[in-house]
């Protein structure tokens, strides 16, 4: 018994800030995430693992980001999305003849699987909310085919930076 105590002693402690720790890391800071569909390829792979950093407040979202989200869809608003960013607040966006159209100017997307074959817009994203597509358009659940086409702020998880598995594809997502 004695024993159990000195043990208990030294390692209870430890161990309960390690969880705490832990938890809060996942929780604010940063976390990994499986992709669960094949709406980001040629980009991300299906089952791919990313690294997503979660401070949203302090990130500075661009257009291309890649990120990982809420959907305003009745029924998934549980389920994490991962998209990349295309509309930022006051741009517009449309797409015809199967390119994306920012701001009236046509946008060399290099990481897009194949041309668009839908047509979406022209739409103005209103302050505090954002526009995302899949890379691979024409196989992706994204803004173009919701009733809402529009991710509120308060929505956003984070930026997915980093690709950890597969270990043959380790690196920075772009």
């Amino acid at each position: 018994m004695n024993r159990m105590m000195r043990w208990a002693k030294e390692w209870v402690a430890p161990l309960g800030l390690a969880v705490i720790i832990s938890f809060s890391f996942n929780t604010y800071v940063a976390q990994g995430m499986k992709v669960p569909t094949g709406s980001m390829l040629p980009t991300i792979q299906l089952d791919d693992k990313v690294f997503v950093e979660k401070m949203v407040a302090l990130t500075d979202f661009k257009f291309g980001d890649i990120v990982v989200f809420y959907p305003p869809l009745k029924g998934e608003e549980d389920k994490r999305y991962i998209k990349r960013l295309i509309g930022l607040p006051g741009d517009t966006i449309e797409v015809k003849d199967g390119a994306l159209y920012r701001n009236g100017e046509k946008v060399d997307e290099p990481y897009v699987k194949e041309p668009m074959k839908y047509q979406f817009g022209p739409v103005q994203v209103p302050e505090g909310k954002y526009l995302f597509l899949g890379d691979n358009r024409n196989d992706s659940k994204d803004s173009h085919l919701w009733p809402t086409p529009f991710v509120d702020k308060s929505k956003l998880v984070g930026k997915a930076l980093f690709r950890y598995y597969p270990f043959d594809q380790i690196g920075e997502i772009k």
